[in-house]
């Protein structure tokens, strides 16, 4: 079989490269990142809109777009998008806006965002079918255009691209009068043989190279899509180092070979996605997340789905883990913890804003990075908040830093609150507080840092106190007003980290 394998590839190479001459190379098309967000980060406080609000501001662009307003509506989503009012249908907008200016490269970023949030929606794809057109690459356009047809068959303007498209791409071959005398001379120059046999080599030795490639999926049967998925996974990412173990699965630093960056890949374990139910849910609430985009939360880039699991591609950060620095350094000074958790406190008022619960904020999920900014990441089992009192209902996250309601099941924004003020309880003292001597396991009552570490201001008893309540009635309510005291609080004027009292 050894010996077969090497004929056949020698064949190919011979026959293919015989050919090299007549095949003019074709450069891809370079891949083009646009959109219209606006990346500009304020300190204010995130406003929050009502239903009422969104369906107010979405009837007001789609009557500019109805005036043919494309610059205003443009400038009017980028203000909104600017004070984090964020809506799926923007994308849908945006690209109408970008048509209407003769924007084509903007038209189809905002199209495939729009894709990306609503697959099932036909109009995103005959926008970027249309873009494709105009821009003169008809493949991707017949590609677009055909699955806008699977989704609505009857869409006027859909057939309407199809057919510019058909009358762009038929190929005209006009007819050439034949004499009669001249019938015997065309049927003997026919297609020689030789070309024929040559067309049949070349066919049968790229079906040998298929085969020969790819011969562990002819093998496996019908599991092909999946193996395909993995080998597409380790063919766009080269796994460098693998930096991080959790609960969930391992975690790598890779290169991403198609945009010529670093990221990071979690791996999860297949025992957590192995049922199609739990996949599907899972799949639902990494889409929810990578939706987040704000400064101090690590993004989340895509989720790749495999047979055995699924890969999670995430922002790469320079730097380290709050679980890290303490493992070296044992504890932190106030100063640089009230420093660390603004940054903290001002991703989860973001992600909570969108009514986004983290679920397992803990000291391993906050990375600080070289500059001493901080990024919260690994919303890799948050939910979305539920209305009314009780609260997204599932168990998950990291025990040792859940709030009493979470580990019943039960979800609230107070619940992170809690986590939060666990992970500065640690920072400041090197323990949770169900680790320190002294901790009254009866009452849970949590014993003051500033008696077990120096440098702690009183106040922060009485921040944490309040924050760890067992009833998420009487606890700090908010992430903002948790942030405001914390705010309020200056450090003493000396700080030793070398004096500890347990």
């Amino acid at each position: 079989m050894n010996m077969f394998k090497r004929v056949a590839l020698s064949a190919l190479l011979l026959l293919t490269g015989a050919v090299a001459f007549a095949a003019p190379a074709q450069s891809g098309a370079p891949l083009t990142v646009g959109g219209s967000f606006s990346s500009k980060v304020t300190n204010n406080q995130t406003v929050v809109f009502d239903q009422q609000t969104r369906e107010a501001e979405i009837a007001a662009l789609n009557a500019r777009l109805k005036n043919k307003d494309f610059a205003g509506t443009v400038r009017r989503i980028n203000e909104l998008t600017a004070r984090n009012f964020l809506d799926q249908r923007f994308y849908l907008l945006l690209a109408i806006a970008y048509d209407g200016l003769h924007q084509y490269e903007d038209v189809i970023y905002s199209a495939g965002e729009a894709i990306a949030v609503a697959p099932q929606d036909p109009r995103p794809y005959i926008m970027r079918a249309q873009a494709y057109l105009r821009t003169g690459d008809y493949e991707r356009s017949r590609i677009d255009v055909e699955k806008a047809l699977r989704l609505n068959p009857q869409s006027q303007l859909a057939l309407r691209v199809k057919k510019e498209l058909d009358g762009k791409t038929r190929a005209k071959t006009p007819a050439r009068p034949v004499s009669a005398g001249a019938g015997v001379r065309q049927n003997s120059e026919q297609t020689p043989q030789w070309l024929i046999l040559y067309f049949v080599v070349i066919v049968l030795a790229i079906a040998i190279f298929v085969y020969l490639r790819y011969e562990d999926v002819f093998r496996r049967g019908p599991k092909t899509a999946f193996n395909r998925k993995e080998v597409e996974v380790k063919e766009q990412y080269d796994f460098l180092r693998q930096i991080g173990e959790g609960g969930m699965g391992k975690v790598y630093e890779a290169y991403d070979r198609v945009l010529k960056r670093k990221v990071a890949i979690k791996r999860v374990r297949p025992e957590l996605v192995r049922s199609a139910y739990v996949r599907e849910q899972f799949l639902a609430e990494a889409r929810m997340v990578a939706l987040l985009r704000h400064p101090c939360i690590v993004e989340i880039y895509t989720v790749i789905e495999s047979e055995s699991s699924l890969y999670l591609v995430f922002e790469y950060v320079d730097g380290q883990t709050l679980e890290t620095r303490l493992d070296i350094d044992g504890r932190i000074p106030f100063s640089e913890a009230k420093r660390i958790f603004d940054y903290v406190c001002r991703g989860l008022h973001y992600a909570h804003s969108q009514d986004i619960i983290h679920c397992d904020l803990k000291p391993g999920n906050i990375m600080i990075k070289e500059d001493g900014t901080a990024k919260v990441m690994d919303f890799g089992v948050a939910k979305r908040a539920m209305d009314g009192n009780t609260g997204a209902r599932t168990v998950a996250g990291t025990p040792a830093y859940m709030a009493p309601e979470q580990q019943k099941g039960f979800m609230r924004k107070q619940s992170d609150v809690y986590s939060l003020a666990l992970c500065l309880y640690e920072a400041l003292v090197g323990q949770v507080p169900w680790s320190v001597k002294g901790f009254d396991i009866a009452t849970k009552r949590v014993y003051p840092p500033s008696r077990l570490a120096p440098g702690i201001p009183k106040e922060v008893d009485k921040l944490l106190e309040d924050a760890l309540r067992e009833d998420p009635r009487e606890r700090i309510q908010s992430i903002d007003e948790f942030w405001s005291r914390l705010n309020a609080i200056q450090p003493l004027p000396e700080e030793n980290l070398e004096q500890t009292h347990y």
